[in-house]
């Protein structure tokens, strides 16, 4: 016998599909309901230039190629996201001082307020629920969400 959502019971599989089909739009909506702040509103940002200016924020300045490999897109799409938010001054783009071949990515520092502003509250939501998970649990979670993401685009992909 399966047991009421939110008191602490399990669900069986077609539960908690139920209650998550209930849950995701409540937390895409909220995040539609979150708008870039204004500094960033006419460069059209979508959601790579959103995980990318995420990895700055949280992990510091990163080569292209380091946010490259952490997007899993090609380096040519990052170049091109930064340069585009590079035009928007949001980022800065400068040689490694170790590699002159190579670029560092940082988020300029007049756009830091801005960002920190619009992604923080988000990251201290993500913690406060995160937090009470073992870290096993933190995984678990990270990785069902993921599984979701690739099953929901296989689907997509083979519809069209």
């Amino acid at each position: 016998m399966s047991t009421s959502p939110g008191r602490g019971g399990e669900f069986d599989v077609d539960e908690a599909v139920r209650e998550l089909l209930l849950l995701m739009p409540q937390l895409v909506g909220r995040a539609k309901r979150t708008p870039p702040p204004d500094e960033l509103a006419e460069l059209a940002l979508g959601p790579r230039h959103l995980s990318l200016l995420s990895y700055l924020l949280f992990d510091g300045l990163m080569t292209v190629n380091a946010l490259a490999a952490r997007l899993e897109v090609a380096p040519m799409t990052v170049s091109l996201m930064v340069a585009d938010l590079s035009r928007g001054g949001v980022v800065e783009r400068r040689e490694d001082p170790d590699d002159r071949r190579r670029r560092i990515v940082s988020i300029a520092d007049v756009s830091r307020p801005a960002i920190e502003g619009w992604l923080g509250p988000g990251a201290t939501a993500w913690r406060e629920a995160l937090q009470p998970l073992t870290p096993a649990e933190r995984r678990l979670a990270v990785d069902t969400l993921r599984a979701h993401e690739r099953a929901t685009g296989k689907r997509a992909s083979s519809a069209s």
